[in-house]
């Protein structure tokens, strides 16, 4: 189904989320369209959508449209039971839902369970759903609308779940910045600062690209946690892990989309104040690992942030040489650093997964700690 027509038969004015590759066509459609504006909004996390879309309908009285990827209905299960909700405020939404994980059809470890439950988590905390796939016709979408229709009209929500390819768009959308570093590249030089230390990588592209780092370089994997779920925890991770491994430095490799995401964190690291952990934020100021959509990086100093937070010494860089001197300064510091590397879009096509299960390199990871 061509997403203009989706997006016609549901008539919001309105729209807000946080991007997902199978929604590519509905984000690509609406920055093409509205770009960033009072008509869309890209959100810091789901939850942060929930809260916008919410003001919205206070402000026109209006059914504003809230997308996002399934891994993030645990962000809104808050806003959706507590302020949306018809036993609370009756404010309507509807929601639009990429299906990752479905069951029967191949995906990623982190998506299996997820998928397993998107229908009844969402069904569970109020809101209706409708699953639409490449082979739903228009017309079958509109009279499923037109049923759901009486839900919004009582101050409920609706979501529409996406299966993958149901919705697209011929319109070519390409998102860039002016950066020279490669993410890629600033990994590999992470990776080799670090020696023997501990490494905590974000989910999405940044863990592949060390796991094939490791890989290309003839190393083992058992210093590495890749989180290849849980979008915005990685430094939480790497935060617990320095506080009961003081003799140890830990790094942790994060992605601006993530650490905006939940912010909070850099907060509690910076009270925690743990001299062992390198905290180092590539910034390409996009959600690239689900299709390049801008994140609001660009206009947020997370240097200046850090800082704030507590951090004993926070650098930006934008080359390999300012990136070198900050990594190698970070390890002898021994105090809580912080390093933003900027960073162009883009990735190798022919970039892999992780060819070992994430339990296999939760066993081999714990081994490696053990041994610390």
């Amino acid at each position: 189904m061509d997403v203009r027509e989706f997006v016609e038969t549901l008539g919001a004015e309105f729209y807000t989320g946080v991007p997902d590759s199978q929604l590519k066509a509905l984000c690509d459609y609406l920055m093409q369209t509205y770009g960033i504006s009072g008509r869309h909004v890209i959100a810091a996390n789901e939850g942060n959508a929930a809260a916008l879309a919410a003001g919205y309908h206070l402000a026109t009285g209006k059914v504003p449209l809230v997308y996002m990827q399934n891994s993030g209905i645990g962000n809104i299960v808050n806003p959706a039971a507590s302020l949306l909700n018809k036993k609370v405020y009756e404010i309507p939404c509807i929601f639009v839902v990429g299906w990752r994980g479905e069951p029967g059809v191949h995906d990623e470890p982190q998506h299996i369970f997820q998928g397993e439950i998107t229908v009844p988590l969402l069904e569970a905390i109020g809101i209706h759903t409708c699953v639409i796939g490449a082979d739903t016709a228009l017309g079958e979408l509109k009279q499923s609308y037109g049923k759901l229709r009486k839900y919004l009209d009582a101050g409920e929500c609706i979501a529409f779940v996406i299966r993958e390819g149901a919705l697209s768009y011929d319109e070519k959308v390409t998102y860039s910045n002016a950066y020279g570093m490669k993410r890629e590249e600033i990994i590999a030089q992470i990776a080799e600062a670090a020696e023997e230390d501990i490494v905590v990588s974000t989910t999405g592209k940044a863990s592949r690209e060390l796991f094939e780092i490791r890989e290309a370089n003839g190393q083992g994997h058992q210093r590495d946690f890749l989180t290849v779920g849980s979008m915005g925890h990685s430094s939480s991770i790497a935060l617990g892990i320095a506080l009961q491994k003081p003799g140890q430095t830990v790094w942790c490799i994060d992605g601006d989309g993530a650490a905006l995401m939940h912010l909070g964190a850099m907060a509690v690291i910076g009270r925690s104040r743990p001299d062992n952990l390198i905290h180092v934020v590539i910034n390409n100021e996009a959600h690239e690992t689900v299709g390049g959509m801008p994140t609001a990086a660009s206009v947020a100093d997370l240097t200046a942030v850090a800082k704030s937070c507590g951090y004993a010494d926070a650098v930006c860089v934008s080359d390999r040489d300012g990136l070198a001197e900050a990594l190698a300064a970070a390890r002898k510091r021994q105090a809580l650093s912080f390093i933003e590397a900027k960073c162009a879009i883009g990735a190798r096509k022919d970039l892999g997964r992780p060819t070992i299960l994430a339990v296999e390199n939760k066993a081999h990871f714990m081994r490696f700690l053990e041994q610390k």
